[in-house]
């Protein structure tokens, strides 16, 4: 059960970040997706998996319900300070989640976070042309 969650801080992509305490003690920060048009968070969500080390480590926690960090270092097979910013820059865009259990950070997908990606790949596919805003 939570017991306080407390906005901490703005990221550059303007999502609030909020760290939540529950009543075991324990500790979890999570981005909270900023309200951006429709055109920006594609964008956002496509910039995020624009790295194949990114695409690795997705296929991964795919494979997998969570992952340690370390484990998705041995994985992917890169510095743990290069797994490091990618797993930041995958979380920033709100298609991970990273619970801290001290002291380590289990990661797993938000499955829902590519909702406005696959809707624009789904309107390219059928040939669709987006709604223009009025």
């Amino acid at each position: 059960m939570v017991h306080v969650i407390r906005i901490s801080s703005i990221n550059e992509y303007g999502a609030l970040v909020a760290t939540v305490k529950f009543k075991t003690g324990e500790r979890s920060e999570a981005t909270l997706p900023a309200a951006l048009p429709a055109h920006e968070q594609v964008a956002k969500i496509a910039k995020a998996l624009a790295h194949p080390a990114r695409v690795q480590i997705v296929e991964t926690l795919l494979r997998r319900t969570t992952c340690i960090g370390c484990d998705l270092v041995e994985e992917i097979g890169l510095a743990a300070s290069t797994t490091s910013e990618h797993l930041r820059i995958l979380k920033e865009a709100g298609l991970i989640i990273g619970e801290i259990a001290r002291p380590r950070i289990c990661y797993s997908l938000d499955p829902q976070a590519v909702a406005p990606l696959i809707s624009f790949l789904e309107a390219i596919a059928a040939g669709q042309p987006p709604a223009l805003p009025e």
